[in-house]
């Protein structure tokens, strides 16, 4: 069966049971999750390609597996980072929410040390 979701097409088997068939349910919804594996085409230059793909031959993997971790590895950083930020911003808003004066000041470093 041929799915389409915002103009991509995506091929699942008729024969998918269970979560497979939760997924191919998902990607019938409009504006939900697209849960079935998607495939990207990418225009590259063909020295590119061929140093890449040597590059993944000599790691014992292949130029799909080196883009996958890449991109893999890219979205958990950027969550990383994103839940960074929520925390600054958190932290932030509790140095906002926690000043208060203490007063003018009435004395002297000197004063505190004891130095003249």
């Amino acid at each position: 069966m041929e799915l389409l979701h915002r103009g991509l097409s995506c091929v699942v088997s008729p024969a998918c049971r269970g979560a497979d068939a939760a997924r191919s349910r998902v990607a019938h919804n409009k504006g939900f999750p697209y849960y079935v594996d998607v495939n990207v085409t990418l225009s590259l230059e063909d020295d590119l390609v061929r140093t890449v793909r040597r590059i993944a031959a000599e790691r014992d993997t292949t130029l799909t597996a080196m883009i996958r971790e890449y991109l893999e590895r890219l979205a958990a950083d950027e969550a990383a980072f994103g839940r960074k930020r929520r925390e600054r911003e958190a932290l932030e808003r509790s140095f906002l929410e926690f000043q208060f004066k203490v007063g003018r000041r009435t004395w002297k470093r000197e004063d505190l040390h004891g130095r003249s």
